[in-house]
């Protein structure tokens, strides 16, 4: 059986340093997931791995020293920990903005073109960065769905709101992304 995220999260929090012993191992595969799911999106010659993706956001999460509410509210942390990971890289490697030989990316139902993986990755949050200036709440659950993989559950419970309001936002954030980002 599976040790409780959001009990070691508490723990460690309450400073047991035994329980990020047992935490770190037992949120590995979920993390793992979110990192394939980052990285799936990338250029064929990206350099950073999975497995790199994983310990520098791990890294991070442990030097946060924020109060954790639950293992969603981690989960969210660790997708917004990637993003920012991938976006730095992405930026570090010298990716021009916007260049004639594009290909077609699906975010969902919505349809970018942009020239590589790393220029989705830089436009992709220059965009949430704006959009995040007037509703915070669209910005993050476009994070938690397409850099973080989360299903909708998953990211209603990270975000505190029903299902139902998820869709109806997305729908929103999407339909907004989509005017943003076309050219």
């Amino acid at each position: 059986m599976s040790p409780n995220i959001t009990q070691l999260l508490s723990a460690w929090q309450s400073g047991d340093s035994s329980a990020l012993d047992q935490l770190a191992p037992a949120v590995y595969d979920e993390l793992h997931r979110l990192a394939k799911q980052y990285l799936r999106n990338e250029s064929p010659g990206h350099t950073l791995q999975a497995t790199a993706l994983i310990n520098e956001a791990f890294i991070r999460l442990v030097d946060t020293h924020q109060p954790w509410q639950n293992r969603a509210h981690f989960m969210g942390v660790a997708a917004q920990m990637m993003r920012r990971i991938l976006v730095d890289h992405a930026r570090a490697r010298g990716s021009q903005k916007r260049g004639s030989n594009r290909t077609h990316v699906n975010i969902d139902e919505v349809t970018l073109f942009v020239q590589n993986n790393d220029d989705v990755v830089i436009e992709l949050d220059e965009a949430l960065t704006k959009l995040a200036k007037f509703d915070e709440r669209k910005a993050k659950l476009i994070e938690l769905r397409f850099f973080g993989g989360m299903t909708y559950e998953e990211t209603a419970e990270v975000l505190g709101i029903s299902t139902t309001s998820l869709d109806r936002e997305l729908r929103l954030a999407k339909a907004w992304l989509k005017q943003e980002l076309e050219l």
